[in-house]
């Protein structure tokens, strides 16, 4: 029996119904906060996302009042890059912890298509970051900042939607004074100077976290690396995020600017917020003429296999129908690495074993969504001279109709 299998049997609330409607069918990821479970709104008869608080915070009035208000401010946004949230409830006792009923997004986290795909060219890049500023922009104007921008929770659907999920969450915890070492953890390499020094965060810290989160879609690695957690918070207090070119070669000074300004160190040097940051964003993918692009959703994602075990229950084999064929174990994490300069046109050499440089994240790949990253270099410099080709033909036409013109009006009067 696999560990998930074994998780989920002995999981009490998977095969519950909570509030009498929602009913907790199979465990998706577990973190330091919470569990988010695939579930059925009975009522309404489809699939949504349930994501169950730990036992330790049922009964703290005070989370608990910040999580209801948190919930509401959240369910009243409205955006495609943001996960929709339906309903909250439970948190009277430890028998029925607080939980959120959300969007159930079908398909995966950046993080798994990072572990799959590694490292982004530029228009990938500009088609995540897109929906993702144009989420926390909403969220800027209404008053609300995320606090907890990384990888994990950016989703990306099957149909290549790419949403935000867990809003307002970090601030109920955070002043509920529970602490975890996991959600340190987890934020470590994307929290903001400030969050670090003092903890606290506005739309700026937002905009760090995703400076970071950009940095990391192009290069395939965070900018500090350290032997733990702790070290790897406190290196952004006195260092600067360094180009995101010197790691990988191919990104253009446009990135490297917009990565620079969004990580400076003294809030006031930043973006003001995702507004602004997005309103640089749409500049650089004009200027660079970057083409769309449709992120794909990860393969291999603890959503599918979630989705998987749901439907082989629901489905049982008949006479007319064969068993289903055995879903393979998910693909052994490589070992991490430590990081070094990487170019487009080589893989990362594995790393000596009993190395203690604390890196989070596998190495990266030359390839994203099946095609080298030269390739995209070299579809981009045949769309620029395309674009040439016809301004010469335009230019050229209207200049034989100017010549044209001129003449038909020197001889009109001979025509005459």
């Amino acid at each position: 029996m696999c560990s998930v299998e074994a998780h989920q049997q002995s999981d009490p609330l998977v095969g519950t119904v909570l509030d009498r409607r929602y009913e907790v069918q199979t465990p998706i990821a577990t973190g330091g906060m919470s569990t988010v479970y695939r579930g059925l709104d009975t009522r309404l008869d489809r699939p949504v996302a349930v994501k169950v608080m730990d036992s330790r915070y049922a009964g703290d009035a005070h989370f608990l009042a910040r999580f209801q208000r948190e919930a509401r401010a959240v369910a009243r946004l409205s955006h495609p890059g943001l996960v929709a949230v339906y309903d909250q409830g439970g948190g009277g006792t430890a028998h029925q912890p607080p939980f959120l009923v959300m969007e159930l997004i079908e398909g995966g986290t950046l993080r798994e298509l990072l572990t799959e795909r590694g490292p982004m060219p530029p228009h990938a890049v500009a088609a995540v970051l897109t929906p993702v500023l144009g989420g926390l922009a909403v969220a800027h104007r209404a008053g609300l900042v995320h606090r907890d921008i990384k990888p994990e929770n950016v989703l990306i659907s099957d149909g290549g939607d790419v949403k935000i999920a867990d809003f307002g969450l970090v601030r109920a915890v955070a002043e509920a004074k529970i602490t975890s070492t996991s959600v340190i953890l987890g934020t470590a390499a994307y929290l903001s100077p400030e969050q670090v020094s003092t903890g606290d965060a506005d739309p700026r810290s937002d905009v760090y976290a995703v400076g970071i989160l950009t940095y990391e879609l192009l290069s395939g690695v965070t900018p500090f690396t350290g032997d733990s957690a702790l070290s790897v918070a406190y290196q952004r207090m006195d260092h600067d995020v360094r180009p995101p070119s010197t790691v990988i070669a191919g990104v253009p000074p446009e990135f490297d600017a917009l990565v620079r300004r969004a990580t400076a160190r003294d809030p006031a040097d930043r973006y003001a917020d995702a507004d602004a940051m997005s309103d640089d964003l749409h500049d650089i993918v004009a200027e660079l003429g970057l083409p769309a692009f449709r992120v794909p959703a990860p393969r291999n994602s603890a959503q599918h296999l979630a989705a998987t075990r749901v439907h082989s229950r629901q489905d049982p084999p008949t006479e007319m129908t064969p068993p289903p064929m055995p879903q393979p174990a998910h693909p052994p994490v490589p070992p991490r690495q430590l990081t070094r300069e990487l170019t487009r046109d080589q893989d990362w050499a594995p790393v000596p074993d009993g190395s203690a440089d604390y890196n989070e994240y596998p190495a990266a790949a030359t390839r994203f969504a099946g095609i080298e990253m030269s390739e995209f270099y070299w579809a981009q410099q045949r769309a620029k001279r395309a674009l040439a080709f016809w301004v010469i033909a335009v230019l050229t036409f209207t200049g034989l109709v100017a010549v044209a013109a001129w003449t038909l009006g020197s001889n009109i009067a001979a025509l005459i």
